[in-house]
């Protein structure tokens, strides 16, 4: 039993955690797009510390050419605020935004930072919107962009922005992690450790919160829905697996918070 729930927990995890690529290099990237550098890379707040790490080792291999972190404040910040306080004190978070908490945690860290910082966004729609306006803003043309979020926010994020940018931009997923959940001692875990991973039972409830998101009907965020994000297709598979997880946590998927809302 213990193994079918950890197969179907990384098939909601593969589908919703994106990558493209199984590492972001230029190599990577003139091989398979055909140019070595992204015009932008973007790092959504939602994510775990290893988003941090991602936009950094990325900054170091110079994938992109301009560097973005977007999130004000949102379900996921006071997590943040206290995962990166808690590993390294000299960082204050106290009220921050998740652009600049992530920001300060490069600096600190590995003495980078990024070009912008978007700190007026909550949720993962207007991540999209208030990235699109700073770039507009900035004066940054781009005809391809580096999306990385929190594995279980991926694919979303990527359905958001092509409702805005489908047919002109290549957009390219590289989710901040991958993560395999195994069985030990009849115990479900992850294979491997992940910085800053969510507990399984929270990581769990954040896949389970998005396949209803994603799903294109009167109650997702597709099209046939509220419209916030793109159609996605979902594959039988992925459809079958949330229904048997279904059965072991019920309905417990994460609901929208209507203090971080749109207006």
């Amino acid at each position: 039993m213990k193994e079918q729930i950890a197969k179907n927990i990384n098939i909601l995890g593969d589908f919703c955690g994106k990558r493209d690529m199984e590492a972001l290099s230029a190599c990577n990237l003139q091989d398979k797009y055909g140019w070595k550098q992204a015009d932008v890379m973007v790092l959504f707040g939602g994510s775990i510390l290893s988003g941090g790490d991602v936009l950094a080792n990325a900054m170091k291999n110079r994938v992109a050419g301009k560097y973005i972190i977007v999130g004000g404040a949102g379900h996921t910040t006071e997590t943040l605020r206290k995962k990166v306080h808690e590993n390294y004190p000299q960082i204050m978070t106290e009220g921050l935004p998740e652009a600049e908490i992530f920001n300060r945690y490069l600096t600190v860290v590995y003495g980078v930072s990024a070009d912008y910082l978007e700190t007026e966004s909550t949720n993962c729609g207007n991540n999209i919107t208030c990235l699109l306006d700073l770039l507009e803003q900035q004066g940054i043309a781009f005809r391809s962009i580096i999306l990385c979020q929190d594995a279980t926010m991926q694919h979303r994020m990527e359905a958001g922005l092509r409702k805005y940018r489908s047919d002109d931009v290549t957009i390219i997923n590289f989710a901040a992690y991958k993560a395999e959940v195994i069985t030990c001692n009849g115990q479900l875990t992850y294979s491997e450790d992940i910085h800053g991973m969510w507990d399984i039972d929270r990581y769990v409830n954040l896949l389970m919160g998005e396949i209803p998101r994603l799903t294109d009907d009167a109650n997702g965020y597709g099209p046939n829905g509220k419209n916030f994000i793109a159609h996605v297709d979902i594959p039988e598979k992925v459809k079958m697996a949330f229904e048997e997880l279904k059965k072991i946590y019920g309905e417990d998927t994460r609901k929208a918070n209507p203090l971080y809302a749109s207006d």
